[in-house]
């Protein structure tokens, strides 16, 4: 995403804290953080523990159990599990002496693939035609059903199934973001991509669990509805994650109704200055 006239990252780093930009406020209430800046922020704070090359962080999985304040962050993060095949880490987001949120990241070290055939689905992942090379000022892309990929943040008022198409900008200013992140961040679009339907966004997700067989190559990360299951005012979403070299992983996110609160997303990209980038 992309806002004019600000700071292209969704945190700025003061005093060891980070401290977020309009960018990362939710759409939910501008007194709290987006759930794909929370889970970026986590990632990043995971990967200072990552081990040496040669292991892929497998699971990457998020509670998001207290709302994350538009306030100072503070992160604190152990190692659990330490290995030559596995390494677990934990972190969490602090504020006011409170965990508002956690995570934990199993890295798995790299192998040769067995031998023989294993049957595996096959996928149409949808990718756009243009390359989204620079992310600064640009939104994500949105495609519905056969629709052609758009910026448009009211392109998704409809029932058919969803993908979202992203070239992250950096996590925290003056930082690259790296592929991890990146994916992280993606990932709790699970919650837009399977829940966006006639109304707006009407769920607001628990959590977030993403596996990657491996990272993302590029700036790019798509993600695509996969599932969508809901009983009771409860929801469980899936969806691939894939770049243009194919599939990632996947993602899974468990949501609450909130109704009385649905998201309309354009109104929000309108109050925060979102653009429509030109497809060409």
């Amino acid at each position: 995403m992309g806002r004019q006239g600000t700071v292209v990252a969704f945190f700025t780093e003061v005093d060891g804290r980070f401290v977020a930009t309009a960018m990362a406020v939710s759409a939910w209430s501008a007194t709290q953080l987006a759930g794909t800046a929370v889970c970026g922020l986590l990632a990043r704070e995971l990967e200072t523990h990552r081990p040496d090359a040669g292991f892929t962080p497998a699971r990457f999985t998020v509670d998001l159990f207290r709302p994350v304040l538009n306030e100072p962050i503070a992160l604190r993060s152990e190692v659990v599990r330490d290995g030559r095949r596995i390494r677990v880490v934990d972190a969490s987001i602090v504020q006011d002496g409170e965990v508002r949120a956690r995570a934990t990241v199993m890295y798995l070290a790299n192998a040769q693939q067995p031998p023989g055939e294993v049957w595996q689905p096959g996928h149409h992942l949808p990718v756009p035609e243009r390359r989204l090379d620079n992310p600064e000022g640009h939104p994500p892309l949105f495609k519905s059903g056969a629709m052609d990929w758009t910026g448009d943040f009211a392109s998704g008022r409809n029932s058919e199934r969803k993908a979202i198409w992203h070239n992250v900008p950096p996590l925290v200013e003056g930082e690259p973001i790296t592929p991890f992140q990146r994916a992280a961040f993606v990932g709790d679009a699970t919650n837009l991509v399977c829940n966006w339907g006639t109304e707006g966004v009407g769920y607001i997700n628990s959590d977030m669990t993403l596996t990657l067989a491996r990272l993302p190559e590029g700036p790019e990360v798509g993600l695509q509805a996969h599932d969508h299951i809901a009983a009771n005012g409860l929801v469980v979403a899936t969806a691939l994650m894939y770049d243009r070299s194919g599939p990632l992983g996947t993602c899974v996110a468990t949501a609450i109704s909130n109704a009385r609160r649905q998201v309309d997303l354009a109104a929000f990209a309108d109050a925060q200055g979102y653009v429509e980038p030109s497809l060409g």
